[in-house]
């Protein structure tokens, strides 16, 4: 409402004249007559119509005292100089130029605010000094004049930096909305990735491994009871597996305590490379043979990185069930170094129709996962035949990315 008067008040007048400069302009008219009425005393003109009228017009500037304060201060202080000089009536200046130091001081002009008054009372000093009237009545005569010219530029430095901390305050508030609304988006947008990855790696390893599971059993089911029992065996275990992964992951969407912990527990400490020689049999007993070799010095890695190593080792393996041919053997290669460990999962065929699994979902979110680990990973068909996947990780957290700070997976 306030910026709705404050927009008809400048389109009702011209130069940005607003209502309540014709009530400034009418006060201040009102209390010049008054000193000009009682302004007499030695060197003083008569009291006739030139010096009413005078005493109004040299207000007229205070209608644009907003739009040019500096320059109407300028202004009534030359009026001031011209009223003394062609038709003096001993007035204070205070009543004229008290708004424009105001608005000199508002508008940043402080040394002019200052140094404009201080220049006519200095100047009024001597005139009056040297007409022959003793000091005392002099100081007495313009200290009101002093105390109000103070406190017009004091009250327009305090406005002033009341204002201006105002907005710094308004642009940092709006700054810090910004920037939590970004912050909340972007975790929003990690979070959702890491979800998607997590359902991904769950669900598409553990289907897959069920799916050739249930075919072997179905084909081995008059090769005898035990290897039925061993494939039926496996089936039970991984969707077990599966389920207990997919609650826990479900219940950290949730925002669940108890399922979140469980995620956590999940997450950061049975999936690692501990499990390597569990998924290397589950892998085998699906009908491509695991190999597995280790290089260097294997330590525990952060927990973080050890679950995007196994997410790594379980998608490669199960593209190898899914894309190469029945019987295929898998190689795994660890290689520890002091500063990265570098995953590599090779075989040497391929699908049936000679298909490579180049643009999944599945290689997508390894390498949103060494990259989110902080390394890299390249997976493409292997030179002599195949396909082969490299990932490379560092084997410190502190070289990791931003979102493993939390230990969580990416």
């Amino acid at each position: 409402m306030a910026a709705y008067r404050d927009g008809v008040d400048r389109k009702a007048w011209p130069l940005g004249i607003r209502g309540g400069d014709l009530v400034i302009v009418a006060v201040v008219i009102a209390v010049i007559e008054l000193n000009v009425a009682v302004g007499g005393g030695s060197g003083a003109a008569p009291l006739d119509a030139l010096a009413v009228a005078i005493g109004a017009v040299i207000a007229l500037p205070l209608l644009v005292h907003r739009r040019w304060p500096r320059a109407v201060l300028l202004i009534t202080f030359a009026e001031m100089i011209v009223f003394y000089l062609v038709h003096r009536r001993n007035i204070s200046p205070a009543p004229l130029m008290f708004v424009p130091a105001y608005d000199a001081a508002l508008a940043g002009y402080l040394a002019w605010a200052i140094a404009i008054p201080a220049v006519i009372m200095v100047a009024g000093l001597f005139a009056v000094g040297l007409s022959g009237v003793p000091l005392v009545d002099v100081l007495a005569d313009f200290l009101p004049s002093f105390a109000i010219f103070i406190l017009a530029v004091a009250l327009g430095e305090v406005v002033r930096g009341r204002r201006a901390l105002a907005a710094e305050t308004a642009r940092r508030l709006a700054l810090a909305e910004e920037e939590q609304r970004s912050e909340a988006a972007r975790l929003m947008a990690e979070e959702r990735l890491r979800i998607a990855r997590e359902l991904h790696d769950t669900v598409a390893h553990s289907m897959a491994t069920i799916t050739v599971q249930a075919g072997s059993a179905l084909r081995a089911a008059s090769a005898g009871d035990g290897e039925v029992r061993d494939a039926l065996v496996t089936i039970r275990e991984t969707s077990k597996t599966a389920l207990g992964e997919m609650r826990a992951v479900l219940g950290r969407l949730r925002g669940d305590a108890d399922d979140a912990r469980d995620a956590d527990v999940a997450s950061a400490g049975s999936m690692g490379l501990d499990r390597l020689p569990e998924l290397s049999a589950a892998v085998t007993a699906a009908g491509s043979p695991v190999r597995v070799s280790v290089e260097g010095e294997p330590e525990p890695l952060p927990s973080a990185i050890d679950h995007a190593a196994y997410r790594i080792l379980q998608e490669s393996l199960t593209n190898v069930l899914r894309h190469a041919a029945r019987g295929t053997p898998a190689d795994v290669c660890l290689r520890y170094a002091p500063d990265r460990v570098t995953i590599t999962v090779s075989n040497d065929g391929c699908a049936p129709d000679g298909g490579f699994p180049g643009a999944g979902n599945g290689l997508r979110g390894m390498r949103e996962r060494a990259a989110a680990a902080g390394g890299d990973l390249e997976a493409g068909p292997g030179a002599g035949g195949g396909f082969l996947v490299t990932a490379k990780l560092p084997r410190r957290v502190a070289a990791a990315a931003g979102s493993l700070r939390t230990g969580a997976p990416a």
